[in-house]
């Protein structure tokens, strides 16, 4: 048994330890709002968070998640910056397909929440590890100096 702390709440699990959290959120906890992507950490679709950081639920066992806190795309909106981040992404119109944008959001929110006035060098370091096959990296970049406070940057 594992017990886990999932957006608040703790889940006792009965999964083995290097169950990946991916599957044992979307499978056992049914939150399906994280994606499964390449399965090897290199798309960014399955981004959640762990004590605040950004992390590849794809390759993260459970065992390294029990004990911290996990925060999913579900809980993004529990968090300010994460509220400032989802807001900027309706008003720009950033997904068109949508299928990598939790991930998206969940690494942007860790950005500001860790950087709170990134400029482009930063913001293109924290999102590097997101794919997005729609390629809506400009206005990605774009929601995240909206969301940081920065209208001007918009253009």
């Amino acid at each position: 048994m594992v017990t886990l702390t999932i957006n608040g709440q703790d889940h006792e699990l009965d999964v083995p330890d290097q169950m990946p959290l991916l599957w044992a959120l979307r499978d056992v906890v049914q939150l399906t709002g994280t994606k499964f992507g390449c399965g090897m950490a290199q798309c960014g679709a399955c981004t959640v968070h762990l004590n605040g950081e950004a992390v590849r639920s794809c390759v993260t066992p459970v065992s390294q998640a029990q004990g911290r806190e996990i925060t999913t795309i579900e809980a993004i909106g529990d968090d300010e910056v994460g509220q400032r981040i989802q807001q900027a992404w309706l008003d720009l119109g950033v997904a068109q397909c949508g299928y990598c944008q939790g991930g998206q959001i969940m690494s942007a929110t860790a950005l500001l929440n860790r950087e709170p006035d990134p400029d482009d060098a930063q913001i293109l370091e924290a999102m590097a590890g997101n794919l997005c096959r729609c390629g809506t990296y400009n206005r990605i970049r774009q929601a995240i100096h909206r969301a940081a406070g920065h209208e001007e940057e918009q253009a």
